[in-house]
């Protein structure tokens, strides 16, 4: 089983992109929207370094921006 969470905000297009492509794709994911959550968002920044989202944790692994082939590279 995967354990997927994805970090977005609400007007991000690449986030949509990217949470379509999860669910066609049959990955469960969690979201976190960092725009909603200042913590979230604070404690992303801390972990990676990077401001910008999608940010995807996928089984521990990091993926920036949407990038299909790391996310099937992770993905179980």
């Amino acid at each position: 089983m995967n354990d997927i969470t994805v970090y977005t905000t609400n007007t991000c297009p690449y986030c949509s992109m990217l949470k379509n492509y999860l669910k066609n794709a049959g990955l469960p994911f969690k979201e976190v929207n960092v725009q909603q959550d200042q913590n979230a968002a604070t404690k992303l920044i801390e972990t990676t370094g990077q401001l910008g989202v999608p940010q995807t944790n996928i089984n521990g692994h990091w993926v920036i921006g949407f990038d299909p082939e790391s996310i099937n590279l992770y993905a179980k």
